[in-house]
């Protein structure tokens, strides 16, 4: 009987650390896959600012919020 036991707690346990890896290497990789995508947002706002204003392009709507 103990032995059946402790074979159920041990795959519980393994099942447990192996949802947590999977959640936290998930996490991670949908972090960087975030971090990728925004950096090249910014890139393109950044390359946007250095422009010369041109006088026919209205301001953005994030300008106008105070």
């Amino acid at each position: 009987m103990q032995k059946k036991s402790f074979s159920l707690l041990h795959t519980v346990a393994t099942a447990g650390v192996f949802s947590a890896v999977s959640f936290w290497y998930g996490f991670m990789f949908g972090r960087e896959s975030a971090r990728k995508e925004l950096g090249h947002l910014i890139e393109t706002l950044r390359r946007s600012n250095s422009d010369p204003p041109a006088s026919s392009v209205p301001p953005s709507p994030l300008e106008h919020s105070s």
